[in-house]
């Protein structure tokens, strides 16, 4: 019984701090897209216009998150009668826009106007053992070509 108490305890622990954490980190990544949004990121190969491109450079942004315990639980759940896994989907959403900021970050450092030919590579870092130890996470790169254009 007392170890029973012991893991709701521990899942509720993992639960609430894991939610403060995704919350606060969501914040941070909203404030920081409305601060690069004039960095434009684009799939497309070449430049758009008819601006000469004045100098290009490879940009990455990559990013690495860990899925926090009770998310890892309610995963395994999940996995014994199938379905779609809610737990992991936010956390494929904070690692893609964190890469993608990171990546944006890197070409206004680098003085770009925009990322053009942008791609993500999608890597799982680590997985957790079937004994429920070791890490869960994934690993996200964002690349593309940043291009300063002529004014």
């Amino acid at each position: 019984m007392a170890d029973l108490i012991g893991l709701l305890i521990l899942l509720l622990v993992t639960y609430l701090t894991g939610r403060w954490f995704e919350r606060k980190h969501f914040a941070s990544i909203r404030a920081r897209e409305q601060q690069l949004a004039p960095v434009v990121i684009t799939t497309l190969r070449s430049v758009p216009g008819d601006r000469p491109v004045v100098q290009a450079a490879l940009v990455t942004g990559s990013v690495v998150v860990s899925l926090d315990y009770f998310k890892r639980f309610l995963a395994g759940l999940r996995a014994l009668i199938g379905g779609r896994i809610r737990a992991y989907e936010p956390l494929l959403d904070r690692a893609r826009r964190e890469a993608m900021l990171r990546m944006r970050e890197q070409a206004r450092a680098r003085g770009y106007d925009m990322v053009i030919n942008m791609r993500l590579e999608t890597s799982r870092l680590a997985s957790a053992a079937s004994n429920g130890k070791g890490t869960a996470g994934v690993e996200i790169l964002a690349f593309g070509t940043g291009i300063k254009l002529a004014p």
